[in-house]
């Protein structure tokens, strides 16, 4: 299968997640599949299950109200964020084999820095030490995936102490770097792009810079 995978550098979340949903609504079967990789100036995204007592003081960072699962959570540069366009359908794969496969992949990088992280039952995301690493908020519609991963790499995490992380009042936050692990960003999501495309069975992989037009087989 190919798969088209898209730099976006940094952006804002609002322009980046009108892009996906556009993408996702005008998709045909032989539109192809994409990844999109990007790092978010400043923002706390709330999910469809949140609750807006577990954003306690966001300061001058928005608050965005996203359609995607999942609670509340911070996006910021240091933070590789890959979206995942996939035809669930096409692929056949369910819901849950697309949170593991993300989840394993996330763990897989990790061990290959010599960090130790693990999945946890009934808390979507990637973990270190029982602190969280790596989050998860999808949205399926018409069959296809859209939103996807954030994995904290080399950021501040400070403003994650102004909510509750996906609505969890003793969740801590940490980062690959300060687990032992490379700050670059680029070396971090070139190691994660290989691991979700084998994961998912992609053969060909078609790398663009920015958001264009989809592509058709």
């Amino acid at each position: 299968m190919r798969l088209i995978v898209r730099s976006l550098g940094l952006t804002d979340y609002v322009p980046v997640w009108e892009a996906m949903r556009g993408l996702t609504d005008s998709r045909q079967k032989n539109t192809l599949d994409e990844i999109w990789v990007t790092q978010h100036n400043p923002v706390f995204t709330q999910g469809q299950s949140g609750r807006s007592e577990n954003i306690i003081d966001p300061g001058d960072i928005p608050v965005v109200l996203s359609d995607r699962g999942g609670q509340v959570t911070y996006h910021g540069p240091g933070q590789l964020v890959v979206y995942l366009m996939f035809d669930l359908r096409r692929m056949d794969l369910n819901v849950r084999v697309l949170v593991s496969g993300i989840e394993e992949s996330i763990i897989d990088v990790l061990a290959g820095y010599s960090i130790g992280a693990t999945r946890e039952r009934d808390a979507p995301g990637v973990y270190v030490r029982g602190s969280k690493i790596g989050s998860l908020g999808l949205r399926v519609r018409k069959g296809c995936s859209f939103h996807g991963l954030s994995l904290n790499v080399a950021m501040d995490l400070e403003p994650f102490d102004r909510i509750n992380p996906c609505g969890n009042v003793d969740l801590k936050m940490s980062q690959v770097k300060d687990c032992g692990g490379p700050s670059d960003l680029s070396v971090v999501a070139e190691d994660l792009i290989d691991r979700l495309s084998s994961r998912f069975q992609f053969t060909s992989l078609d790398h663009r810079k920015g958001i264009g037009d989809s592509l058709v087989a």
